[in-house]
Formats: C-alpha cells, sequence, structure tokens
C-alpha cells in the first residue's frame, strides 16, 4: 500500500458533521505565573486524520499535549464533537480524550494481558466499565490482536523492548477507544523496524477507530510522511500549519529551527532535507 493509500481520502472531511473531530481556539495555558503558549488556534481536525505537532526544544509542544488531555489548566476553547471541554472536570475529558506518555512505568509488575485490563477498567466508559472478568480479558486480547502483540500477552512488562513496551502503550490506549488520542514522542529512542510499525498502526488504527490522532513528533520525515497535517510550534504559538508540503518549508525552518535548508517533498509524501548551515540569530528574524 502506497503512502497516498494509507492517508486515504482527503475529501471524505466534507462528509462529516461540522462539529466532529477537534476543534481548538485561543488556547492558553502554562504553569503558574509563566505562560508557555500562547492564544494557539488549530485547524478543524477531522476523524480519521493523523496530525503531528514539531517544533524545537522548549517550543511548548509537550505542555499543549497536556493541555489538550485536560491534565493542565487552560484557558480558551477545546471541542471534541462539539462538547465543549475546557472548564469540565478531568473525567469528562478522559471520556474523549486519551494521552499516552512516552513511556510506560520502569517497575510495573504485571504482564501485558494484566495492563491492558487494567487500562480497560480504568477507563471512563461506562460501557467499558460494566464488564466482566472474562468480557474485559477478550476485549484485552482483541486489542492486543489488533496491534500485532498477542503472543506478548503473558510477557512481563520489565522483560520487553523498548519498541515492544510502546506498542504495549498503544494497546492500553486504544482499549479506551478514545475520539482523540494524543502520542507524545511516539517513536522516541525506536529502532527504524519499530519506528515503521508504530506509525503504520497509528495511522491504521486512526482510519479504522475514526479518532483524531495528535503525535509530537521530532523527526521531520517521520512527520510529513505519516501526517495529514502540521503544526509548527516555537516559543509557544504556532509558526505554520498545513499539509506538510505547506508546513515544512525552507523559511519555516529557518523561522524556528534557524538552520538554512532544503526541503524536497516526495510525490509519495516522503520528506528529503539538507541542512546546510546555522543561521546567525540576525538571520531568524
Amino acid at each position: 500500500m502506497s503512502v497516498e493509500e494509507e492517508r486515504g481520502d482527503p475529501a471524505s472531511r466534507d462528509r462529516q458533521p461540522a462539529e466532529a473531530g477537534l476543534q481548538v481556539s485561543r488556547l492558553s495555558t502554562g504553569y503558574r505565573r509563566r505562560q508557555i503558549c500562547h492564544d494557539i488556534t488549530l485547524p478543524h481536525f477531522f476523524p480519521g486524520e493523523v496530525h503531528s505537532l514539531v517544533g524545537p526544544n522548549a517550543a511548548g509542544k509537550s505542555t499543549l499535549m497536556r493541555a489538550l488531555a485536560g491534565l493542565q489548566r487552560a484557558s480558551g476553547s477545546v471541542r471534541v464533537a462539539g462538547r465543549e471541554l475546557v472548564g469540565q472536570s478531568l473525567d469528562q475529558w478522559a471520556q474523549r480524550v486519551t494521552y499516552m506518555p512516552q513511556s510506560l512505568p520502569q517497575s510495573v509488575a504485571l504482564n501485558v494481558l494484566e495492563s491492558v485490563i487494567g487500562a480497560l477498567r480504568a477507563s471512563p466508559s461506562d460501557r467499558l466499565a460494566l464488564l466482566g472478568r472474562r468480557a474485559l480479558e477478550r476485549r484485552a486480547v482483541e486489542v492486543l490482536e489488533r496491534v500485532g502483540i498477542v503472543e506478548l500477552a503473558l510477557e512481563s512488562l520489565q522483560h520487553l523492548s523498548g519498541g515492544q513496551r510502546q506498542l504495549v502503550s498503544l494497546a492500553q490506549v486504544l482499549s479506551r477507544e478514545p475520539r482523540v488520542l494524543l502520542l507524545d514522542e511516539p517513536t522516541s529512542a525506536l529502532d527504524l523496524r519499530y519506528q515503521l510499525k508504530v506509525m503504520r498502526l497509528v495511522r491504521a488504527q486512526a482510519r479504522a477507530c475514526n479518532m483524531v490522532v495528535l503525535m509530537v513528533v521530532h523527526d521531520l520525515a517521520i512527520a510529513a510522511r505519516w501526517s495529514d497535517g502540521i503544526v509548527m510550534l516555537s516559543r509557544g504559538e504556532v509558526i505554520a500549519q498545513g499539509p506538510p508540503r505547506e508546513a515544512i518549508t525552507p523559511a519555516t525552518l529557518a523561522s524556528v529551527y534557524g538552520v538554512r535548508a532544503r526541503v524536497d517533498h516526495g510525490a509519495q509524501g516522503d520528506l528529503q532535507l539538507r541542512i546546510d548551515d546555522v543561521l546567525d540569530e540576525g538571520e531568524t528574524r
């Protein structure tokens, strides 16, 4: 399957209800007296789409993700399927938005199946919370099969590789059937094989489960290949947004990353990026 086929039909958003997906407008958030993200408005993210949040260190990416997950106080508007979440309880957020941090806790003494069952039990969904033990086990096995790691069901989390643990994390969050899935660096520290497995799985599940996926990605080539849209942040503000070939350009890379670069977007969605030099501070303004 080509990357273009994996991206799906962009025109399908025209068939979505106007309130579908994730809508973020004039969102500001930070810590105590220090504001990190300033008046952020994002494009309308529709169900089935994958979008990447990119930018240098300290751009505000993780802070924004935590605010979108309801884990951090924010002002402005975050609407999921037309429902306003700002000002609502964390339980109300969790019924619609699921957040996956960079890695699982290292000291959890559970096997893979138990960890997914635990995620199901902790789900705020009334339908999932009412399932009995056997139904929970069946549901957990179904998710592990979908992710392609059912053979690891009885393996201890402590004995898994980094790539395997990342797939388990995905199984846990997918089991909760979110409308919006937030992923914080899902390919961080993974080898090339697992990067491909994780990204292919994320795209396939976004399509199959009709959910919005927003992920923090440092590798611009990965973001360009697997994303329907890019949001580029710098110092807590949106500098560029849109399809990869519109958002990742020599001009935006100069402005945000402070580098002189050549950019080639291939017909199949691949990105070839060559960094020629570091710009002086005056050149980036």
